[in-house]
């Protein structure tokens, strides 16, 4: 009588559920293009240009257009990370059952969330290269330190992703993501630095914009794009944003973990 084994586990296996993301993609992806490239670029346009033109003086010594870059950039990578961690991740659980399709294979939990935030990264990625291409050639961008933008998108966007798949993953209905963005995403938005300097907000204000992971990114990008240094450390910021994404990633597993294991 032959018995019957289950297949050996591949080299990287989170690289399988990161396929299956990329191969629905494949299928999708214009339905995204306005939220993470269109929509973002016309933001560049309304307020850089068309506000940016009632600013004379700009702000801190550069156009209204060239400052507010680096803030759009880094919110953009926070709104694509976050929409893609949070009806997509619930979906999965409650909705069409993927995650429990997924663990009845050789996968682990680890593998599961690993493969997902990857897909998640790389939709961010993408969103911001176009972001940057776009600005580059609007002549938004004074530096070529620049590019380092990208990976402190790629890092912000897991700081916010992990712990927004912990969070998705333990609610009981797709209502709370809604308030996710009415209550968290929109605040940030509005008051972490992307449109106006955080020190013009008073100081109790101010405090709990630096606490949002934004605040950090937008400093990162905003001093990248401008070719100046950051109001605060460079690596303090960087700790800021890893231990957000550590932090998330521990969480995320053990939401996981209880919900599919059983």
């Amino acid at each position: 009588m032959t018995q019957l084994t289950r297949p050996a586990l591949p080299r990287v296996p989170a690289l399988r559920v990161l396929e299956y993301h990329l191969v629905g993609y494949r299928r999708t992806w214009r339905a995204g293009a306005f939220s993470s490239f269109l929509l973002p670029t016309l933001t560049v346009l309304g307020f850089g240009v068309g506000v940016g033109a009632y600013i004379d003086r700009g702000v801190g010594g550069v156009s209204y257009l060239e400052w507010i870059v680096g803030g759009l950039l880094a919110s953009t990578a926070l709104q694509v990370a976050v929409a893609e961690s949070t009806w997509p991740v619930f979906g999965n659980l409650q909705w069409q059952k993927i995650y429990f399709g997924q663990r009845s294979s050789p996968l682990r939990v680890g593998d599961i969330v690993a493969g997902h935030l990857a897909f998640v990264l790389f939709r961010v990625l993408t969103s911001v290269i176009a972001f940057l291409l776009v600005t580059g050639v609007l002549g938004a961008l004074r530096s070529p330190w620049a590019v380092l933008t990208v990976p402190v998108a790629a890092l912000l966007a897991l700081a916010v992703a992990a712990p927004t798949f912990a969070y998705a993953a333990s609610v009981d209905s797709d209502s709370w993501l809604a308030m996710l963005f009415r209550f968290a995403v929109i605040p940030m938005t509005l008051f972490a630095g992307v449109f106006f300097p955080v020190e013009s907000l008073p100081l109790g204000l101010r405090w709990l914009a630096y606490v949002t992971p934004l605040w950090h990114a937008v400093d990162l990008c905003r001093a990248a794009v401008l070719g100046v240094a950051p109001y605060w450390s460079v690596v303090g910021h960087l700790a800021y944003l890893a231990a957000w994404a550590a932090g998330g990633w521990l969480l995320a597993r053990r939401v996981f973990a209880r919900r599919l294991v059983v």
